[in-house]
């Protein structure tokens, strides 16, 4: 089976360069606007062997199975416009797993797995990290080159991560990064155009909260050496974290380690 765009990516006229192996789809997509590449446009392979974790220094590498997945907007929008579109693309991720986990739903009943949106950038199966979401921007002439990459434990996961991680296999959902590139491709689509460059950030900020893991929850947000304990109240209408403290004060987050329940205790220590 090959990599193929759902048919509602290719009627919206989404372009696909598919690798059997690469360092970096995110890597790849950056590189292929600054030579004039203006998308939409998705880079995914099965394996890949240089991938970068939402801090520089940690590395993502997807064994063969797994799939990573970058898609390449160019748009008129400021980079804070555009650090939204991060939000539309958990939502596409979760809605394509929904999609591809129909039979194992039916299958599994009750034990099936519940996908939610962990604030800013993952998604979590059971409460444990499926898919990580990396968003780049550059200005290249008088535009924003947007890279979004989404990567996601089809085979096989990670351990030792600060969240525990799961694969789509070990959940008993067994279908191939190919199908769920698929689902993808088409809810990418669907969220896209509800984001609207930044003009249906509304909308997808009400979605994006219906599917939010934690919420109305004790977390502990970790930036640097301090630790902000609270519960997570919302986000507000440009993606931060409101944690609303012991004293009733909300106080915005724009990027941090996040942590619920237990492990917020622990990390709070």
């Amino acid at each position: 089976m090959t990599f193929t765009l759902g048919p509602r990516a290719i009627a919206a006229g989404y372009r696909l360069a598919a690798f059997d192996q690469i360092g970096s789809t995110n890597a790849e997509a950056m590189l292929r606007a600054r030579d004039g590449a203006q998308g939409p446009m998705w880079f995914v392979t099965p394996e890949q062997t240089a991938g970068r974790g939402r801090r520089q220094q940690r590395v993502w590498v997807a064994p063969r199975g797994n799939l990573a997945s970058t898609i390449l907007e160019v748009t008129d929008v400021q980079p804070a416009v555009a650090a939204t579109l991060g939000f539309a693309a958990g939502l596409s991720l979760e809605a394509a797993l929904r999609k591809v986990s129909i039979e194992a739903a039916l299958r599994l009943g009750p034990d099936s797995p519940k996908f939610t949106l962990k604030w800013p950038n993952d998604v979590l199966a059971n409460g444990k990290k499926l898919s990580g979401i990396l968003l780049e921007a550059e200005a290249i002439g008088s535009r924003l080159a947007v890279v979004v990459g989404i990567g996601t434990n089809v085979v096989a996961a990670p351990e030792g991560t600060p969240t525990p991680a799961v694969s789509l296999a070990a959940l008993g959902i067994q279908i191939g990064a190919e199908e769920l590139f698929a689902a993808l491709s088409d809810a990418w689509v669907e969220f896209r155009g509800i984001w609207d460059d930044g003009r249906g950030f509304p909308e997808i900020r009400r979605l994006w909260l219906e599917r939010a893991a934690g919420l109305g929850e004790k977390v502990a947000v970790q930036t640097g050496s301090a630790t902000l304990e609270g519960t997570f109240d919302t986000i507000d209408d440009t993606g931060c974290l409101i944690v609303r403290t012991a004293d009733g004060e909300r106080l915005p987050v724009t990027a941090g380690e996040v942590y619920f329940g237990t492990a917020a205790s622990v990390r709070a220590v």
